[in-house]
């Protein structure tokens, strides 16, 4: 049965992962605002842009030694407060210096909660000993409309930047401060479950190997290439390609961001039925699917139904690519949980500009057939998906009397 510390320790990062996706959502949704605000130029914004994600690479890496002194739910606690007061500095700034402490801190915080966050995940989900992690991705999906949400009504009644953030900041604060009060006990739950399967089943904690996880870190990679064409180009492919008006073009991301609600939020059911690796192979078949058909569409419905099968393809990919490498190194989960991370903000990083160059070098419809490409790699390295038998039991997960939560 179920630890009622552990249900309230899910309950808790589940809400952790709903705040980052609303942080983020407002940030990247009112870079006009923010672009106007601080009277920066369309040639230096790319700089500003590109700053984040690698400062959250930074951030992930950090934050693996860190975790060496600190617990994952500690260091996640107090990160959640810096990231949405970074978010805050941002609303609040008026000199081009203090955006760029702002968001340098927001990029640091932002790379050390992903990395805490999944590391944490990856625990719990070993304590449970069945699929959640997926669910967790699944909140930060349901964070992220919220956000975009909130930056839309922002927009809509004109209010500033400052007059956005700060109720959703005064609300998200607090919330992540009291929800973090379980992070340690279902740590210490988990880390005791861990300890106790390790004894019974005689398993030898296996070291960091960098080279057995690089076929995992190239799946995030071009997962996150094919995420980052969607959030980047799907309305400019829409529109300028397509033929789709103004209004329509802002359809695909709002299609993709749902569908990958949807099927995270149905996803670990699956992994709990048909095993990590049916789920992932069927998810990459649906995002190169989704892909093959956004770059044949006539129209623009059918480019909107594309960006769709892109949503519910993409959308397991990286939260079973985690899970895959805490199974992978059980011993040194937060290490590979870390490195694993940086993945994601290359893959963010590279996407974005590869479309654009090879649109403008050659067509958009040839472009998109590239993260096609990357992503059906994937199909090459599902052996690494693999749950081990010994701890997972009967090749998908290990069955428990009753499951609770």
């Amino acid at each position: 049965m179920t630890d009622v510390r552990l249900r309230h320790g899910r309950a808790s990062l589940a809400l952790g992962f709903f705040v980052q996706g609303v942080a983020f959502a407002l940030l990247v949704t009112r870079i006009p605002g923010i672009q106007d605000r601080y009277g920066i130029s369309d040639a230096v914004l790319p700089v500003f842009l590109a700053a984040v994600p690698i400062l959250a690479g930074v951030g992930s890496v950090v934050t693996e030694k860190l975790v060496l002194r600190v617990r994952p739910g500690a260091l996640l606690r107090g990160t959640q407060p810096v990231l949405l007061l970074a978010l805050l500095g941002v609303g609040a700034g008026r000199e081009l210096w203090q955006l760029v402490l702002a968001l340098a801190a927001f990029g640091l915080a932002m790379g050390a909660l992903d990395a805490s966050m999944n590391m944490l995940g990856v625990r719990l989900q070993r304590a449970y000993g069945r699929s959640i992690m997926i669910g967790f991705h699944a909140a930060y999906s349901l964070g992220g409309i919220a956000g975009a949400s909130l930056a839309w009504l922002g927009v809509h009644l004109d209010l500033s930047l400052l007059v956005s953030y700060l109720p959703v900041v005064a609300v998200l604060v607090p919330a992540a401060l009291i929800g973090g009060r379980w992070f340690g006990a279902a740590e210490a739950v988990s880390k005791g479950r861990e300890a106790g399967e390790d004894k019974a089943g005689g398993v030898v904690a296996q070291p960091l190997v960098f080279k057995l996880l690089l076929p995992l870190c190239l799946v995030m990679a071009f997962a996150y290439i094919g995420d980052s064409t969607v959030s980047n180009w799907s309305a400019k492919y829409l529109h300028d390609v397509l033929g789709g008006s103004e209004e329509l073009a802002t359809v695909p991301y709002n299609a993709y961001m749902v569908t990958t609600l949807l099927g995270r939020s149905v996803g670990d059911f699956g992994v709990r039925r048909f095993g990590a690796v049916a789920v992932v192979r069927c998810g990459t078949f649906l995002a190169g699917l989704g892909f093959g058909v956004v770059a044949v569409a006539p129209g623009a419905w059918a480019g909107i139904a594309g960006f769709t099968l892109l949503g519910l393809g993409l959308c397991v990919i990286v939260p079973q690519t985690f899970a895959a490498a805490g199974r992978l190194f059980p011993g040194a989960s937060d290490a590979a949980v870390a490195r694993l991370n940086i993945f994601n903000y290359v893959g963010f990083l590279v996407g974005s500009p590869l479309v654009g160059a090879l649109g403008d070098a050659w067509s958009y419809r040839g472009a998109m057939l590239v993260p096609m490409v990357m992503v059906l790699v994937t199909f090459v390295y599902t052996r690494s998906f693999e749950a081990d038998p010994a701890r997972y039991g009967g090749g998908h997960e290990r069955s428990r009397t009753a499951d609770v939560g």
